[in-house]
């Protein structure tokens, strides 16, 4: 894989799990100053990117973040525990994009009055199209990820050029921003929609010269994704009203387009949609399969994980489809967003802690690691303060899932001791 695949391996994945899925969760919270919340977003993610890249130039491996956080924690529990909530964070943002690719979907093909069993038929169809992709290997899917990469940048500039021209700065006025403390909640969203950045690192074994060539793929990619977040949500909040926006949901940006450009504009931003969260879909299954491999090779997961499919591939890919299709049908959106930013926050406070460990042979900043370790807990803090707040259920989902990951370490702990007892018995 090239540079330019990875990076594009990680805007594909970043801009389907944020642009398109997150603008109206995010807009239901931080309001007109939703670019704001991208903005800064957009800085905690470049900061941890600091922190993965030095990592992964250090310990190229495909088991990406997992890699880190057993070298910097050993293979011990809190290893162990990490390893399965990255997993969950993999499976509720794909769950989450899918969603997304099925709702815009039905947008485009059927319209008004279009069953929920029709979305979950474009949801379910687009998981079973990438996973088959999966099997081909990691150049095919570089390539694909490139290609509609470059189609998105052309889609995202015309729409830009277009709405950045023709905006009401009344509906961007700072008089209408919400409190600084839900801004500040909100990043928690408006950075669940950078964690594609991540994918990047599992790519670490597939490139040429990783040393070299994973921290420019992650720069690139955070550069180029931070700056057209920004673009784009200057583009649709000064087009459309915050209610309209919340109201539109998934499918915002493709509205935002209708009152310049006509249905032609609305079919435009709706096949961009397609294409986006196709890629995102594509990248953060890439990174699950990965991940899972890996883990299995070093006993920290089931090896069932690692087992070659019977079509290619391994079985990891099976089960992690099988989950993320389940999820996406059964849950709610809102909820999967919220439950997947704090996995995520927790599990790279724990990657910035282990950066932190490792800084000496990864020849990093210690000010720009502890910048990003105490700018994660901070969003953290104030997220989960108000999800408790605001949504209880969705809180108490949030401890079921940590909870539910120590559980499943220390069940499989105890399987492969009995098993290593069994063997050498």
């Amino acid at each position: 894989m090239t540079v330019r695949g990875a990076a594009s391996l990680g805007i594909g994945a970043m801009v389907g799990a944020g642009i398109f899925a997150l603008l109206g969760e995010a807009g239901a919270v931080a309001g007109n100053a939703t670019w704001l919340s991208f903005l800064l977003g957009g800085v905690v993610a470049t900061l941890l990117g600091y922190v993965v890249a030095k990592l992964g130039a250090r310990y190229p491996s495909r088991g990406g973040l997992v890699t880190y956080l057993m070298e910097g924690f050993g293979p011990g529990h809190l290893a162990g525990v990490f390893s399965w909530l990255l997993y969950f964070a993999a499976i509720i943002i794909t769950a989450m994009v899918a969603v997304s690719f099925g709702s815009y979907a039905v947008a485009l093909f059927i319209g008004d009055g279009a069953s929920a069993t029709s979305a979950n038929l474009f949801t379910a169809g687009v998981i079973v199209v990438v996973a088959a992709i999966q099997i081909i290997g990691a150049e095919a899917i570089g390539k694909i990820q490139s290609l509609i990469v470059v189609l998105l940048m052309a889609v995202f500039a015309v729409f830009i050029a277009v709405t950045m021209g023709q905006m009401d700065a009344q509906l961007l006025s700072p008089s209408l921003y919400p409190s600084a403390f839900d801004i500040v909640s909100s990043i928690a969203l408006t950075f669940f929609a950078y964690l594609g950045f991540a994918v990047i690192s599992y790519a670490g074994e597939d490139l040429p010269d990783p040393e070299r060539d994973l921290p420019k793929a992650t720069y690139i990619a955070l550069g180029i994704t931070t700056l057209l977040y920004i673009l784009i949500s200057l583009g649709v909040f000064g087009t459309l009203t915050v209610d309209q926006v919340i109201q539109y949901g998934e499918t915002a940006l493709a509205e935002a387009a209708r009152p310049v450009l006509g249905d032609a504009g609305f079919a435009m931003m709706a096949i961009a949609a397609l294409l986006a969260t196709f890629t995102s879909v594509n990248a953060n299954i890439y990174g699950a399969v990965g991940s899972t491999s890996a883990l299995a090779k070093t006993r920290q997961f089931p090896p069932i994980f690692g087992r070659p499919g019977r079509f290619g591939s391994t079985v990891g890919l099976t089960i992690s489809a099988l989950a993320i299709l389940l999820l996406s049908i059964l849950a709610d959106l809102s909820a999967i967003a919220s439950l997947g930013s704090v996995v995520a926050l927790v599990i790279f406070l724990m990657v910035g802690l282990a950066g932190l460990r490792l800084r000496a042979e990864t020849g990093s900043s210690a000010l720009i690691i502890w910048l990003a370790i105490l700018s994660t807990a901070v969003v953290l803090i104030v997220f989960a303060i108000q999800t408790a707040q605001d949504a209880p259920e969705t809180f108490a989902a949030m401890i079921i899932v940590l909870a539910l990951a120590a559980v499943l370490e220390y069940v499989w702990t105890a399987m492969r001791k009995r098993r290593d007892v069994a063997g050498t018995a």
